[in-house]
């Protein structure tokens, strides 16, 4: 079923770039390897680290208690306690379509690795910051609002939007150093670039650790005991 989703989301760029040859200096190879991208990043979050869209959840049901009597930062602990193998198609698929369709070459190869661990860290830590908003908040919705936002935007090149939508496309919502930044990267590498996706995903890790700590000390048990 996630094959067929991501399928139809690809047949659909396929079609668009039947009636046109690029938009905006796009054409179908940028944007077969942005699919990539996309899927890979996004399906190894969510498939890996299930718990990075579930932190608003958690926090605002008392689903945090079991771990704050562990050892280890709780954080660390829920990225690497639930994993939703469904989601993990995505990452499966957005594999093969590069395999099959990105031109492999052991450069792009490298460039695409780069650019899909990147994009994990970015996913991860912008999930795991708007979970942990809902610390103050109270809002249960935060991290299902952010990866639909995050995933939503992502799929889309970039360059297609252009005012206060590209700024927030690059700030607020960073869905351009997820797909559209690495996706240039694999088709022409540039050094200053790829560096500014690093820090890039140096920062959204940060971001999402200091917010989640935190938030924990805002943190009020409801006395409901499940397991993460």
């Amino acid at each position: 079923m996630m094959f067929a989703n991501d399928a139809i989301w690809v047949l659909f760029w396929v079609l668009v770039f039947e009636r046109v040859d690029s938009i905006r200096g796009w054409d179908v190879d940028d944007i077969i390897v942005l699919m990539a991208i996309i899927t890979t990043s996004t399906g190894a979050v969510v498939g890996l680290a299930n718990n990075s869209r579930r932190v608003s959840e958690l926090a605002t049901t008392g689903g945090l208690d079991p771990v704050l009597a562990l050892p280890v930062h709780p954080l660390r602990h829920l990225l690497s306690s639930r994993i939703e193998t469904i989601a993990m198609g995505d990452m499966l698929f957005g594999i093969l379509l590069f395999a099959a369709f990105g031109d492999p070459s052991p450069s792009r190869v490298a460039v695409f690795v780069f650019s899909v661990g990147a994009a994990v860290a970015i996913v991860g830590g912008f999930l795991i910051v708007v979970g942990s908003l809902s610390f103050w908040t109270g809002r249960t919705e935060a991290g299902d609002l952010g990866f639909q936002a995050i995933v939503l935007f992502s799929i889309y090149p970039v360059d297609i939007f252009s005012g206060v939508t590209r700024f927030i496309l690059y700030t607020v919502v960073p869905a351009g150093f997820i797909t559209a930044i690495p996706a240039r990267l694999v088709s022409d590498f540039d050094l200053p670039l790829a560096l500014a996706v690093l820090g890039v995903a140096a920062t959204a890790v940060a971001a999402g650790w200091t917010t989640f700590t935190l938030g924990l000390r805002r943190y009020t048990s409801g006395a409901t005991w499940t397991q993460p």
